[in-house]
């Protein structure tokens, strides 16, 4: 697969349609670069400024060579990677649900892109509306492993739900 592809929407006409989707992947998104401004915003957002995040300079003599992204800088990422790659006609919104199970592989160096692929694992019918639940891997450009691995839970709200 290109880096330059554009990721592509699956749209569903029906929750009849995602349940029958259950087990197929529902895309890859682009490519998206954590560079060292974008960890330096996490690190001051979180309060978690650690010299393996935020000194470039002490992080040459370090395990890397190089300053790396924060897991849950990593893990955050699922948001804007993947929420493209659903829609559900007549859905009013969809919202993050929690996570069932996190792995972090490989840590993301500064300046590298990442990817998301997106499974679809399960969906569930509830008083809100839908409740999907993704096996997402967030991959490492010109890494073999995947920077993280989680399983993701959205709440797609329908139009008619309370």
């Amino acid at each position: 697969m290109s880096a330059d592809r554009q990721p592509s929407t699956r749209t569903f006409a029906s929750a009849e349609d995602l349940h029958a989707a259950v087990g197929s992947t529902l895309g890859t998104s682009d490519w998206l670069e954590v560079d060292q401004h974008r960890i330096e915003l996490f690190g001051e957002a979180t309060g978690d400024r650690q010299w393996i995040h935020v000194d470039p300079e002490r992080a040459k003599d370090g395990p890397y060579g190089t300053t790396i992204a924060h897991g849950f800088l990593t893990l955050s990422l699922v948001v804007p990677l993947t929420s493209g790659l659903l829609r559900l006609d007549g859905a009013r919104m969809k919202l993050n649900y929690g996570l069932d199970r996190v792995r972090f592989l490989t840590p993301v160096t500064a300046g590298s892109r990442v990817r998301a692929t997106a499974k679809l694992l399960a969906v569930q019918e509830i008083e809100a509306g839908l409740r999907a639940k993704l096996h997402t891997t967030i991959e490492l450009e010109g890494s073999h492993r995947p920077a993280c691995i989680a399983e993701t839970l959205i709440l797609i709200v329908s139009d008619t739900a309370r």
